[in-house]
């Protein structure tokens, strides 16, 4: 089993920046990808990054591993970021991805 917990969001103005956290514990040993997601309002989820994506633009991806925690950076926020952000993991043996593990989300929304 693996426990995510996010954490890091709140109310943001445009053109602010804003760091989330995913704290991973449990088996992680069986991690094979972790990743952030994210759900605006009245629309499906959607995948923004994971660790091993060469994110450009506005997003950035990052990870310690001594601390088992995935940071997911946002710079220029606009009102369109306004959404749940969930962090991701698929774990599994010999590099499955057998099991799917999802944080609880944390609300970021960005004020105009």
């Amino acid at each position: 089993q693996v426990q995510l917990v996010e954490s890091g969001g709140g109310l943001v103005q445009a053109g602010g920046s804003l760091t989330l956290s995913c704290e991973a514990s449990g088996s992680t040993d069986s991690i094979n990808i972790i990743g952030w997601y994210r759900q605006p309002p009245g629309k499906q989820r959607e995948l923004i990054a994971t660790i091993s994506s060469d994110v450009k633009g506005r997003f950035s991806i990052s990870s310690d591993n001594v601390k088992n925690t995935v940071y997911l950076q946002i710079v220029s926020l606009k009102p369109d970021d306004t959404a749940v952000y969930y962090c991701n993991a698929e774990a599994g043996d010999d590099g499955s991805y057998e099991f799917d593990y999802w944080g609880q989300g944390t609300q970021v929304t960005v004020s105009s």
